[in-house]
C-alpha cells in the first residue's frame, strides 16, 4: 500500500488532530490509512521529539521524509534552522501551519519571507484544522505518485535503526525502505559488515506481508545472518550481481566513501564559511557521520570520514552537513563525490 513519510516539527497535540501516535521514541510517529478506489493509502508523520535540543532526531526524520508539515508558534532562531533543514534535505514540497501562542500574535508577512528566503517558497499555508490537513497531505501524495513509485524501481536501501531477536523468529532487524523493494526469500547484504543472509519474512504495519517498497517501515526476520552484522549505521541492500553466463547483472546499490569531494550549498542563512581543520557531521540515508575538512575552500571541499559514508550509486539524496558546536548548526547541504 502506498505510504507517504512526512518529517513535522509541530506539536504533538497538532499531530494526533492529523493522525493517531504510533511510536514515542526520540522520533515520534503517528499513522493515518483511508481506504479509496485503488485501495488502503497511508499518511506517516514522523515527529522528532526532542528538537532543537538534539539534532540529529531532525536529520533522520528529513532523511525519511518526502514532504514537510511545519508549525510555526513562534520566529526565533528555532524556527530558522528549522526552515534551512528542510531546504537543505531539498523537502521542496510541505504545509506550514501558522498558530498563535495564547496572548501573541504572529505576522505571517514575515513567515511567509523566512520560508521563501530559506528556499521553501513552493510551500503553502494552511488552517489548523485536522482534516483539512489530511486532504492537502493525501494531495501532495498525489502529486508525487509518480516519483513515490520511481524510488520503489531503484536498488534496494534499506537502513536499519533497531535489531533484536524475537524468540521462535530469530533475528530481526527493523528500518524505512529508503529506495527499492524486498521480498521474502530475498538474498540480502548488510553493509559496512558485508554479512549475508536471507528475508525469512516480512511485517509492515504489524501485518505480514511478502513485499515491502519505498516508503515502508518494514520489520525483517533473518535467516542465515550474524546479528554482529547489524552494527551501528547498518544498510541492507541486495547482493550485487555480475554473471555473465546468464547475463544477470545488478549493480552495486551503494559505494564507500572513506573522503569525499564535497559540493556545498551553503545555507542562506549561514555566515561562517568551512575551513581546513574543522569538524563536520554529514546527514544521509539514516546515516551521522563525523568527518573533518582537509582541502579545499569555500563550495568546494574534501572531507575525511571517521567511519566510510555508504553513498547510493543511482540517484543519490542530497546530504544535509552540520556542524553541531556552531550557530547555526546546519552548514548547508551536499553531493558527495568518492575520492579514488
Amino acid at each position: 500500500m502506498p505510504v507517504l513519510n512526512i518529517a513535522a516539527v509541530m506539536s504533538d497535540d497538532l499531530a494526533r488532530n492529523v493522525a493517531k501516535p504510533s511510536d514515542q521514541r526520540d522520533v515520534h510517529t503517528y499513522v493515518h490509512k483511508e481506504t479509496g478506489p485503488e485501495g488502503a493509502r497511508i499518511l506517516s508523520i514522523i515527529r522528532p521529539a526532542k528538537f532543537p535540543e538534539r539534532l540529529r532526531p531532525l536529520l533522520n526524520a528529513l532523511s525519511v521524509g518526502r514532504v514537510g508539515l511545519i508549525e510555526v508558534n513562534a520566529i526565533n532562531a528555532a524556527l530558522g534552522e528549522t526552515l534551512v533543514a528542510f531546504a537543505s534535505a531539498g523537502i521542496a514540497r510541505g504545509l506550514a501551519v501558522i498558530r498563535n501562542p495564547e496572548g501573541g500574535w504572529i505576522d505571517e508577512h514575515q513567515v511567509r519571507s523566512l520560508f521563501s528566503q530559506a528556499g521553501l517558497e513552493q510551500w503553502t499555508f494552511e488552517s489548523d484544522d485536522g482534516i483539512h490537513l489530511r486532504e492537502k497531505l493525501y494531495a501532495l501524495m498525489d502529486e508525487l505518485k509518480e516519483s513515490l513509485a520511481q524510488e520503489a524501481r531503484r536498488g534496494l536501501v534499506l537502513p536499519v535503526d533497531q535489531h533484536f531477536n524475537v524468540r521462535g523468529i530469530g533475528l530481526v532487524a527493523i528500518g524505512y525502505v529508503q529506495a527499492g523493494t524486498v521480498k521474502q526469500h530475498d538474498e540480502i547484504l548488510m553493509l559496512p559488515a558485508k554479512g549475508g543472509g536471507t528475508a525469512k519474512s516480512l511485517q509492515v504495519m504489524d501485518d505480514d506481508v511478502s513485499m515491502a517498497s519505498a516508503g515502508d517501515r518494514v520489520g525483517l526476520a533473518l535467516r542465515n545472518a550474524q546479528e554482529s552484522h547489524l552494527t551501528g549505521g547498518t544498510i541492507i541492500v541486495h547482493p550485487p550481481i555480475d554473471d555473465a553466463r546468464t547475463n544477470t547483472h545488478r549493480p552495486a546499490a551503494l559505494e564507500a566513501h572513506a573522503s569525499s569531494n564535497v559540493d556545498l550549498t551553503p545555507s542562506p542563512f549561514q555566515r561562517r564559511a568551512l575551513q581546513v581543520g574543522d569538524v563536520v557531521h554529514v546527514s544521509v540515508d539514516l546515516q551521522f557521520v563525523v568527518g573533518r575538512v582537509v582541502d579545499g575552500e569555500g563550495r568546494s571541499l574534501v572531507v575525511e570520514w571517521e567511519h566510510p559514508v555508504l553513498v547510493r550509486t543511482e540517484s543519490p539524496p542530497t546530504a544535509v552537513l552540520a556542524q553541531l558546536d556552531s550557530n547555526p548548526r546546519i552548514v548547508g547541504a551536499a553531493r558527495l563525490e568518492r575520492r579514488a
